[in-house]
């Protein structure tokens, strides 16, 4: 009952003394010529492909020779240019750019709804706002705050100003904005105003620090060029100052659309610098998209909200501006390369053993798809036994044993 356990046992003893002597086997490649054309093509093809892989893609467009950087430190001022007359005012960038001067954010107002003349009391909630419309006064619940309304309800159920329905009163800034609002035509004119983007940057590792503005000998040379300059990609790289038009055609966006429902565009700065060569070389790229959400009728476009007080009768006023607005958010990306002894090394090794990948391509063709794969198999592996030593004396005593009953043949053996 016990030999098949006892035969389990030895076997798996026997598997796993194998498997230890056989790890320390040592193993060579050895050379064999193959005199096949076929495989011979597809051998050199699979070295070229991958040759050329490594020249091209790896080493000339990934530089992948040269030490890199990308974390580079970036700072961005922006300043609105332009006037416009709307109506009988003229409007400078204090009365339609916010901030006037910014940082990395800066917007310009395309329309405005003004509600005029507006005082802290008591007046009515717009129609339009949940759970507003009444007829007695137990339909307002004292001291309630509605989320989209605009004040807290006093408990009073009152005329809806000059109309014969009723809604609930508030204690709020009246008239509400949504009753009194006055929408004002669009600022067409906003569509030459400019926008001044100055960007620098500095790459810490290889100590450059690179600007988007052209390099001039005297300060009055600069100021002079860019009083006129206007950014053009092959005529005016180095000109920081953009037409809003211009932003919202390069990111594909209807000007006249802006205007109604305003809009964020993102001004994308890309710094790519090749510091193998001269620094002048290192400039930059732009570019331009639409980052609100349009599908999302909710949260696209862009406006804001702000107020102008002002004593009136002795009485606080302000007048409530809703400003839609082109807003741009500028966004600078970098990286640099310089040439480096490392990971050229590195790349190279990469690249000797990857071309490895053609010997192991057409082996397996070889032996799996050519004819007589057999024999190929065969001269292609070889496994050498170290055999062991016969003594001198047994040598002897076989050769004589076997020279006396075979006379014939016993003179042709050495000894």
């Amino acid at each position: 009952m016990c030999e098949p356990s006892n035969q389990f046992t030895m076997g798996l003893r026997d598997f796993i003394k194998d498997y230890f002597l056989s790890f320390w086997d040592y193993e060579t490649p050895k050379v064999m010529v193959v005199k096949n054309r076929t495989l011979g093509i597809i051998y050199r093809g699979v070295q070229f492909l991958v040759s050329t892989y490594f020249i091209w893609y790896v080493f000339i467009s990934q530089k992948a020779y040269q030490e890199s950087e990308n974390r580079l430190e970036s700072s961005v001022y922006t300043l609105m240019k332009g006037s416009a007359v709307h109506g009988d005012d003229v409007l400078d960038t204090v009365e339609y750019a916010q901030p006037s001067e910014g940082g990395d954010v800066i917007s310009a107002i395309l329309r405005r709804e003004v509600t005029y003349d507006q005082k802290q009391g008591t007046c009515a909630e717009y129609f339009n706002v949940a759970n507003a419309n009444c007829t007695t006064d137990s339909d307002c619940v004292k001291g309630d705050v509605d989320f989209d309304g605009h004040g807290k309800r006093t408990g009073r159920c009152v005329q809806y100003y000059n109309h014969t329905f009723k809604t609930c009163e508030i204690q709020t800034w009246c008239p509400v904005e949504d009753y009194a609002v006055v929408r004002e035509p669009p600022l067409v004119e906003a569509i030459n105003f400019t926008v001044f983007i100055r960007n620098s940057i500095h790459f810490p590792r290889f100590k450059v620090l690179r600007g988007n503005i052209k390099d001039a000998s005297t300060k009055r040379e600069v100021r002079k060029y860019l009083n006129r300059c206007h950014y053009d990609e092959e005529k005016d790289p180095y000109c920081p100052n953009f037409r809003l038009g211009y932003i919202a055609k390069q990111a594909r966006e209807n000007f006249s659309e802006l205007c109604r429902t305003g809009g964020v565009i993102g001004v994308f700065i890309n710094w790519k610098c090749n510091l193998d060569l001269d620094p002048s070389n290192c400039k930059p790229s732009y570019s331009f998209r639409r980052l609100d959400l349009r599908k999302d009728q909710a949260s696209s476009g862009y406006y804001y909200r702000f107020a102008k007080y002002y004593m009136k009768d002795q009485v606080e006023s302000r007048t409530l501006i809703k400003a839609y607005g082109m807003r741009l958010d500028v966004i600078v990306h970098g990286n640099a390369g310089k040439f480096s002894p490392i990971p050229t090394i590195i790349s190279t090794v990469t690249a000797m053993t990857s071309v490895g990948i053609c010997t192991i391509i057409c082996d397996w063709i070889m032996l799996t798809f050519i004819d007589k794969n057999e024999v190929y198999s065969d001269r292609k592996f070889d496994e050498i036994v170290k055999e062991p030593k016969v003594p001198i004396t047994t040598e002897l005593s076989f050769i004589n044993s076997y020279g006396s009953n075979h006379s014939d043949l016993s003179e042709g053996v050495p000894l």
